[in-house]
């Protein structure tokens, strides 16, 4: 039977471990935080206890820690064993894990996951890459987990993510500014609606259009965003995206578009 050792035990952490643990899968968890210890799975007080006998070692941590997380009972971690990394952090940080992990003779899989762990605990989507990822890949896509081998190298995952971020927490913060102006302004309610029924409707096609139209509208596009800029200062909203859009735009001018692939036939 497969083993599980976690480190880290925080939200996504927990909730992982509990569906493994749910899933008749021994998982052991160590976590140096005063939190909780998720149902089923056997808390231990040393990095060292919780790696024995494990096939693999989940580190489930905050980018800053994942170094930290890896060393922390290395030698311990039996050769053979694979290590995955879970940690949203760059593909460079994913690339020094894999050398690590490859001089202690250890299996490594760069980890992306693809939607919030909330709700969805290990049946998360994840994109992985590494040494380690058909092991990993067969192992947990078994218990439940959509994974997809994106890529060979360790941090072609972490890649693929970060690059999808930029779209996705950008866009937040983006609903958060136009809201912000949307109250200050009394419509608030009939923005939200708009906005909604908007990316509702959304698709490829819609998705390629913002991009294809903006090199040749880009000088109106220009004025229209400076005219949305001086209303949110009117409005008392500081217009941190507005003004990342003014000043794409006017970069817009003098630089070209992406490539948008096309739509397959059919």
């Amino acid at each position: 039977m497969t083993r599980v050792a976690v480190f880290g035990l925080g939200e996504a952490g927990s909730l992982i471990a509990a569906d493994l643990a749910a899933a008749g899968v021994p998982v052991t968890g160590y976590d140096p935080a005063n939190v909780g210890t998720p149902a089923g799975v056997d808390r231990v007080d040393a990095p060292r206890e919780a790696v024995g006998g494990a096939d693999f070692v989940l580190g489930i941590t905050a980018a800053a820690d994942a170094v930290t997380a890896l060393e922390q009972a290395l030698d311990a971690i039996a050769p053979g064993t694979v290590y995955a990394d879970l940690s949203t952090a760059a593909p460079s940080l994913k690339q020094r894990l894999d050398d690590i992990a490859r001089t202690a003779k250890l299996g490594f899989v760069d980890v992306a996951l693809l939607a919030p762990v909330p709700g969805k605990g290990l049946r998360t989507p994840a994109g992985i890459a590494g040494s380690g990822s058909r092991a990993f890949g067969d192992a947990f896509g078994a218990l439940g987990m959509p994974v997809d081998v994106v890529g060979e190298h360790a941090g072609d995952a972490a890649l693929r993510k970060l690059l999808r971020s930029v779209m996705m927490k950008g866009l937040a913060a983006l609903l958060i500014e136009a809201m912000r102006a949307g109250h200050a302004a009394g419509v608030g309610d009939w923005l939200w609606r708009n906005m909604a029924d908007q990316l509702t409707r959304a698709d490829g096609a819609l998705l390629a259009r913002l991009v294809a139209g903006t090199k040749p509208h880009a000088r109106r596009r220009l004025q229209e965003m400076e005219a949305a800029g001086e209303l949110l200062d009117d409005l008392g909203v500081d217009p941190v995206m507005t003004r990342s859009t003014i000043e794409s735009l006017r970069r817009m001018l003098d630089e070209e578009l992406p490539p948008v692939p096309e739509r397959p036939q059919g």
